[in-house]
Parts: C-alpha cells; sequence; structure tokens
C-alpha cells in the first residue's frame, strides 16, 4: 500500500514529501521503525514521541506523523530525507485508524461486540464467545485473559490490545474465516484511543465502581472515558445492518448511559426492570436456576456458574445471543454446558472437605459480589484472602478492607502484584480501613506479606465445609515484584497447600 492509499481517507492538517512510497508496517515505537515505516508520535504520559522524530527519519521511516502543536523542530532537516512529514490534530486517535486502513479495515468485515464495565467484562465475553460458537460462529476474543482466534492463542499484554497490535489480530481474524469478534474494551482503551478504527455492532455495559482513579483521577472522568463505546464507536459508519446496546439496569450508571447511547438498547438486570429480567433466581454451590423474561420470550437457565453476579453476567450474554439471532432453546442448552470461567469463581477441589475458591475480585465492589455469592452458598465458615496492588489507586485499599471484614468470618491480607511500592505500605493502607470499623462490625484478620505463606496459612485454618476465597489475581500465573514479573499462580499454589495439609493431617 502507498502511503497515498494509506492517507486517502483522512483529513491532515499538513502534508509534505514522497506520497508513492510503499507502507509495510506502522509504530509508535521509534525503535521498531526502518525503511517503509510510518511513525507516529504520540505523546505519553512518561515520553513523549515527537523527540524521536529525526530519529525515526535516521533510521529510514517513510513518513513520520505529528501531533499538531507537538513537534518543535524547523522542518529543514526533515525536508533532506525525501520521506513525508503528516501533521494530524490527534496523532493519538490517528495511529488506530491508520493501522485499521493498513490492515483493510477489519473490523468491516467482522460482527464486532464489545464488552465495557469494573467487573464482569471476561466472565461477559467468554460466555457471549460460548454462545456464538455453538450457532456455528467462528469466534475471536480478545480480552484479559488472553487472545484467542483461529488456531492462534496469546498472552494478554493488555486487557484490550494497543492500536497497530489489535488491527492486526482483527486482520488475521478475518484471513482465518473469523466472522465475529468478542472484545473486552478497558476504560485506559477508550481514554487512549486504542480502538480508533473500530466500528462495533454490538456493545455491553456491565457495571461501574471504582478502579484505576491513579488514572481517570475521578468516578466522572472514568464514566466518560467508558461512555465512548456507546457514542463514538459503535455510531452510524461504514457497516450495513442493526446494531445494539445492552445495559445492567441494576447499576446507577445506567441511565446516563441510556440518555446518550447512540443505537437502540436492550436493558438487563435482576432487581431492576429491565428488557431481559431474571426472576425465581435460585442460587446455590453447583450452580445457578433461573427463569428469564425477554423480547422474544421466556426461558428457563440451568448452569454451573455460582453467583448472583453471574446471573447479570449471563444475562448479558443472553442479550448478545439474541440480538445475533440465537434461538431461546439453544441459549438454553449452551448456558448449560459452560462451566467455568478461568479465574472466575474457579473451583480447586483436590479431595479436600471444605471449598477453595479462587477469583479475579481485585475491587471493593467485585470482592463485596464474591462475598454475598459466597454467603449464600457456604456450609461453614467464610475466609477470605486478598490484598492490592500496587502503583495504582490506593483509594480503594482501606474500602477493600472493609468489606472483606464486614462479610467474612475470617481474612488474611496480603501482598498481591505490589510493584514498587512496599508491601507493608499497602497492607497498612488497607488496615487503615479495618481498624476504622468498630470490632462488633468486623471479623477478626491477620496480614502475612508474602501470598504464598498466606494461602497456606487460610488452608491450614480451614475446617469442614469452609468456604476458602483466594481473591485478586485470578487467572494471573505471575506476580509483580519491584519491576520484575516472576512466576505466580494462586490455583497452583493453593493446591499445594491442600496437598501439603492432607500430607501432613
Amino acid at each position: 500500500m502507498t502511503l497515498q492509499e494509506l492517507l486517502a481517507p483522512f483529513d491532515v492538517v499538513k502534508l509534505s514529501g514522497d506520497l508513492q512510497a510503499e507502507v509495510v508496517s506502522i509504530t509508535e515505537d521509534s525503535r521498531s521503525v526502518g525503511p517503509g515505516s510510518v511513525f507516529v508520535a504520540i505523546q505519553g504520559t512518561q515520553v513523549d514521541g515527537h523527540q524521536f522524530v529525526n530519529q525515526a527519519f535516521a533510521q529510514g521511516a517513510t513518513a513520520v506523523v505529528v501531533e499538531e502543536g507537538g513537534f518543535q523542530g524547523d522542518g529543514h532537516e526533515i525536508s533532506l530525507t525525501g520521506s513525508a512529514f503528516i501533521q494530524v490534530k490527534n496523532s493519538r486517535k490517528t495511529l488506530g485508524l491508520l493501522a485499521s486502513q493498513l490492515y483493510g479495515n477489519p473490523s468491516q468485515h467482522l460482527k464486532l461486540v464489545g464488552v465495557t464495565g469494573t467487573n464482569g467484562k471476561t466472565t461477559v465475553t467468554h460466555l457471549a464467545a460460548s454462545l456464538l460458537e455453538t450457532q456455528g460462529h467462528q469466534v475471536g476474543l480478545l480480552g484479559t485473559v488472553g487472545y484467542v482466534f483461529g488456531k492462534e492463542r496469546r498472552e494478554a499484554s493488555h486487557t484490550t490490545p494497543a492500536p497497530v497490535q489489535l488491527q492486526d489480530m482483527l486482520g488475521e481474524m478475518v484471513r482465518a474465516g473469523t466472522d465475529v469478534g468478542v472484545l473486552e474494551v478497558s476504560s485506559h482503551a477508550l481514554a487512549l484511543d486504542r480502538v480508533a478504527g473500530c466500528e462495533f455492532d454490538i456493545v455491553v455495559f456491565t457495571n461501574l465502581t471504582q478502579d484505576h482513579l491513579d488514572f481517570h483521577h475521578t468516578m466522572d472522568d472514568y464514566f466518560q472515558a467508558k461512555l465512548h463505546l456507546f457514542t463514538d464507536y459503535v455510531a452510524d459508519g461504514q457497516k450495513p445492518g442493526p446494531k445494539r446496546a445492552l445495559v445492567n439496569s441494576d447499576d446507577p450508571w445506567a441511565p446516563l448511559v441510556l440518555e446518550q447511547c447512540a443505537v437502540p438498547v436492550w436493558t438487563f438486570g435482576i432487581h431492576a426492570q429491565a428488557d431481559i429480567q431474571a426472576e425465581e433466581v435460585q442460587l446455590g454451590m453447583d450452580g445457578t436456576k433461573f427463569m428469564v423474561n425477554s423480547p422474544l420470550g421466556r426461558m428457563t437457565i440451568t448452569s454451573q456458574l455460582v453467583g448472583e453476579h453471574n446471573v447479570s453476567n449471563m444475562l448479558a450474554a443472553i442479550g448478545v445471543g439474541l440480538e445475533m439471532g440465537m434461538s431461546l432453546g439453544s441459549l438454553e442448552q449452551a448456558l448449560q454446558a459452560v462451566s467455568n470461567v478461568p479465574g472466575r469463581f474457579e473451583r480447586i477441589q483436590e479431595g479436600q472437605d471444605f471449598t477453595v475458591v479462587v477469583d479475579y475480585a481485585h475491587t471493593d465492589d467485585a470482592l463485596q459480589r464474591l462475598l454475598e455469592a459466597a454467603e449464600n452458598i457456604k456450609q461453614g465458615r467464610i475466609i477470605t484472602l486478598f490484598g492490592c496492588g500496587g502503583d495504582r489507586d490506593p483509594g480503594k485499599r482501606s474500602k477493600m478492607g472493609q468489606v472483606a471484614v464486614r462479610k467474612s468470618d475470617l481474612v488474611i491480607v496480603t501482598s498481591d502484584n505490589p510493584r514498587t511500592e512496599d508491601p507493608q505500605t499497602i497492607l497498612a493502607d488497607i488496615e487503615k480501613g479495618i481498624e476504622a470499623l468498630p470490632q462488633e462490625a468486623r471479623c477478626s484478620y491477620h496480614t502475612i506479606a508474602d501470598r504464598a505463606q498466606a494461602i497456606q496459612g487460610a488452608i491450614e485454618e480451614a475446617r469442614t465445609g469452609d468456604l476458602v476465597l483466594i481473591a485478586g489475581k485470578g487467572h494471573e500465573d505471575y506476580q509483580i515484584l519491584g519491576t520484575q514479573k516472576v512466576h505466580f499462580d494462586d490455583r497452583e499454589e493453593a493446591r499445594k497447600a491442600i496437598r501439603q495439609r492432607k500430607r501432613s493431617g
């Protein structure tokens, strides 16, 4: 593709240089620039890419894209290179748009489903993908647990991939015969324009509770980032056919989504009135049963998934299935077949006489939902182990501590991913919230900074019939200590601790 063909759909502020040069790659990383590259200079939180414009030209870049007002050079050295110099209003958004164009605008050739919200994204996307596969669709799935399409299975670097990587993978999906892409769309991805160049057909709002305020600063900023999925990225564009939004009516932010959403909406809910309504909900350790009233009729859902929060997640996935033309009967059968989502209320079974569950809950709201699910199914005590990540929103630490000790019988506070923070500082922040509660309002707790030792301690504490909840990391198979990522899997550690207890018992 020539530079002229690449730029054809775009309005640019300023353009000079050779437009007939061939483009083979697009990057925002100056270290990746070579002949045939288009380097897009982006002002990041740590580094300003405009500092590397001359380096990109020196490395043979076909073109450099800069943001209006972002590059302070005089242009003389640029004109000598024979390459192109392009100025745009927003280089971050342009990166995704150019990548989409280079890879053949893949979202135009896929039915694209986007799911956003603080909690539930992974479960909803996995459920939706499972349902659609039973209908015969070839589904690509991009999210926190990994990137899966065709025969490819890759580790996830972000919940939503970076713009060039995202468009590249969507292009690979199309070439592999995939017809549906299901994406977790994070607030970071929306705020940083990672999904620029994508046009979605179905978008889902699960909920909004405190998280990522180290990045967004206020809940309103956090919400406004999420809202872009329901305004900018699903609005009428190049695609024919109907579009749909699915919005959780039980969430207090739902009315604001409904007010501004660019496409027709189905609400889903358990407690508030909704288009897709759960009724007669029965919760148990072995699963869930409930009735659903939907725009297309009633159905009975029997699922192996546990907890009321998963009823909400299933309602969202049902909405996706209905919009994609699935019958009520096929939805019932497909949901009954889903066993679990990795790291989401994942039971660890080694023949012990107590229950151990690993879950990704890492916000106060998610932890509360997890504990409410546990309360509905427990036979003995609830023993909760959790921690909070370092270099991330410290405001949720005390809140998570309070939720844990209010809803449990025993709490063990430990490290999560401390990153460059002192683990003891994080534990102290959690303890401040716990100690602020009167003693009669909280259970006993203790702190064990080493997560492996903490898991072993929780397993040793368990009695017959108890429920041990290991929260925070879920599917993750690593821990970030300082700047190093080391192998660590809660599920492995739990199995090891159970086996050791059985050997010594």
